[in-house]
């Protein structure tokens, strides 16, 4: 969670409402995130669950030392081509920084820089850097959270869930910088997609909470079966982000994480079969996950009880707030989401990146090329992008 609080679209060249209300949200939402690391990390050593802040501190460690291998292998695809003064000052010790989990402070830092094409660039990177740290920590914590923590600090895990959709959304609005004319969008548009965002992630997460709450040795054997399926249908998809194969492998198993939790679009073309099959098999695994809750509820409940009602409608409720999520996701996709084909998007995204994203003239005076982000130009293209058959993911 470290290096949130610096990455809140700094880009001097943003000044619609809706990133200005975004980053005003974000410094709260960041602190509620490290509260709630701090409040289960004590409770934790209060009641003596070493067990389970031993795998607190196992995410927070890896979700740093996975973003920093992130950091450092895209910098190695860059040829370790420094964009700014600060980063020419921190490259000779650019591999010790992110040995000692402090490389991506030298990006955020970065950020803050007065050259506008860096701070366009390095905020494209960060956007997917927050991506990955958030699925890899923020997501996975909750569910390591007793039933009980969540019971008395419920404005926690709503301010966690919140973060997560956040997050989602303030990438999503990262990617738009892509399209041609960088199109705003609308306050409606942003709500519809934070709203959707977070009913989704919240059903999926209570509903893993809650199995997790009952079975707790289970809930690691679910993980590890649903991610490997995951990471074999990444690896059929035939992904193509990194620039190397080990890298590629990497991303692969990443995004085999980040489907655990919620869908993400990693190639272009006819995608909505593929959205379909993931959100119907989703919604399955919610609704099992939860009946499996309901029926240990009924004959054998830990710590509290709640009466065989009350069970059934926290059953309903979570598979009903995964379907309302879907039927807003409809709606967003229908009627706010930019409809191009993927001629239109490459033709617009060179335009748009020229005008976004060149660099500031050198110290002698010269003019550097234009500052292009590939990774999340592909990651655009895959959003953005139609399939043959006019149909959007």
């Amino acid at each position: 969670t470290g290096f949130r609080d610096f990455n809140k679209y700094q880009n001097k060249n943003i000044k619609s409402p809706v990133d200005c209300l975004l980053t005003t949200a974000g410094l709260p939402l960041f602190l509620v995130d490290i509260c709630l690391d701090v409040l289960a990390a004590v409770e934790f050593y209060k009641e003596g669950s070493y067990p389970s802040l031993g795998v607190l501190l196992v995410l927070l460690i890896g979700s740093s030392v996975l973003v920093q291998l992130y950091s450092w292998l895209w910098y190695s695809y860059d040829h370790f081509d420094m964009k700014t003064r600060v980063e020419e000052s921190a490259k000779p010790g650019l591999a010790v920084l992110h040995w000692v989990q402090l490389g991506i402070y030298v990006r955020c830092v970065q950020s803050s820089s007065r050259a506008s094409g860096s701070v366009a660039f390095l905020n494209q990177d960060l956007s997917m850097l927050r991506i990955i740290e958030t699925f890899s920590e923020s997501a996975p914590q909750i569910l390591i959270t007793p039933l009980v923590l969540l019971h008395h600090h419920r404005h926690c895990t709503v301010g966690s869930l919140s973060a997560v959709a956040y997050c989602v959304t303030t990438y999503h609005r990262c990617l738009r910088s892509f399209l041609p004319g960088k199109e705003e969008q609308s306050v409606l548009s942003s709500l519809v997609f934070f709203t959707w965002n977070l009913l989704l992630l919240a059903a999926r997460i209570v509903a893993l909470a809650l199995f997790a709450s009952v079975f707790p040795c289970f809930i690691f054997t679910h993980f590890v079966c649903s991610w490997l399926l995951f990471c074999y249908f990444a690896w059929w998809a035939d992904t193509d982000f990194m620039d190397s194969v080990g890298g590629e492998w990497l991303y692969r198993a990443t995004v085999g994480l980040i489907w655990y939790f919620d869908w993400f679009n990693v190639v272009d073309g006819k995608t909505r079969n593929r959205a379909i099959l993931y959100h119907a098999w989703i919604l399955l695994d919610i609704f099992v996950l939860c009946g499996l809750w309901f029926w240990k509820m009924s004959w054998d409940p830990p710590g509290f009880e709640l009466s065989r009602l009350q069970a059934a409608i926290v059953w309903g409720a979570v598979v009903a707030g995964y379907a309302s999520g879907l039927v807003l996701r409809i709606v967003y996709y229908t009627c706010f989401h930019p409809k191009l084909n993927k001629v239109e998007l490459m033709g617009g995204n060179a335009k748009t990146q020229s005008d976004e994203v060149d660099s500031p003239p050198d110290d002698d005076g010269g003019v550097r090329p234009p500052l292009r982000n590939k990774r999340m130009k592909k990651l655009a293209e895959n959003f953005y992008s139609s399939s043959a058959d006019g149909a959007e993911v």
